[in-house]
C-alpha cells in the first residue's frame, strides 16, 4: 500500500467527517445545550452507526446497494424523514422556547439518536465503499480490508468525539444560551436542507 497515497485518503476522510453536516449538527447542538457528557454520548452513537457502515461497505452491501436501487431508496427516505423530524423540533424550539432537538434524555436515548442519524444516511456505506475502492488494490484480502477500516473509523472517532469536547466548551455553550432562539432556527434551517438534500439526491453509479 502507498502510504502517501493513504495519508491523502485520511485527510479528505477527516475534513468529509468534520465539515458541516447532520452529525456534526447533532453533535455540536446537543453538546451546547446538555452539556460534554451528552455530547460524547450523541457522538458515540454516530461513530457507532458509521462503524456498522463501514463493516457492512467491507462486506460489499455497497455494492449490493448499487444493484438493488429499491434499498438505497428506502433508506434515503427515511433519512430525510429523520431530518426532517429533527428541523420540525428545531423550529418548534425557536418559537415555543421547548427543550427542542436536544431535548434532555437518557444516555441510551442520545446514543439511539447519534445512531439512527447516521444508519439513516445511505450514502455513508457507499462513502465507505468508495474509499475501499480507491485505497485498496485490486483482490484485497479480509485483513487489509480490515486494516483500512480501523484507521478510519479512529480518525471518524477523533473527528467526532473532539466535536463533542469543543461544543461544550463553557464560552461556546454560554453563547449559545444567550442566543439560543438563533442557534434553533439555524439548525432547524440546516437539517431541513439536509433533508431536502437527502431527499433529491439520486444513487449515482
Amino acid at each position: 500500500m502507498d502510504y502517501g497515497f493513504l495519508m491523502l485518503v485520511l485527510l479528505a476522510w477527516v475534513i468529509g467527517g468534520g465539515s458541516p453536516g447532520p452529525a456534526t449538527l447533532a453533535i455540536s447542538a446537543t453538546a451546547m445545550e446538555h452539556g460534554r457528557r451528552s455530547g460524547l454520548l450523541i457522538a458515540s452513537g454516530i461513530v457507532a452507526g458509521s462503524a456498522c457502515w463501514g463493516i457492512a461497505a467491507g462486506f460489499g452491501i455497497s455494492s449490493l446497494m448499487l444493484a438493488n436501487v429499491w434499498v438505497f431508496e428506502t433508506i434515503r427516505y427515511l433519512g430525510a424523514l429523520y431530518l426532517l423530524y429533527l428541523a420540525l423540533k428545531s423550529f418548534k424550539s425557536a418559537f415555543k422556547g421547548d427543550a427542542g432537538l436536544t431535548v434532555k434524555a437518557s444516555n441510551n436515548r442520545l446514543f439511539v439518536k447519534g445512531l439512527l442519524l447516521h444508519l439513516t444516511n445511505p450514502k455513508a456505506v457507499l462513502g465507505w465503499g468508495s474509499v475501499y475502492a480507491v485505497a485498496l488494490p485490486p483482490g484485497a484480502d479480509v485483513y487489509q480490508i480490515m486494516g483500512l477500516f480501523f484507521i478510519l473509523i479512529s480518525a471518524s472517532i477523533c473527528v467526532f468525539i473532539g466535536y463533542g469536547f469543543l461544543f461544550s466548551i463553557e464560552k461556546i455553550s454560554q453563547s449559545y444560551r444567550t442566543s439560543k432562539r438563533w442557534f434553533e432556527l439555524a439548525f432547524g434551517t440546516l437539517f431541513g436542507a439536509a433533508s431536502v438534500k437527502l431527499l433529491t439526491s439520486r444513487l449515482e453509479n
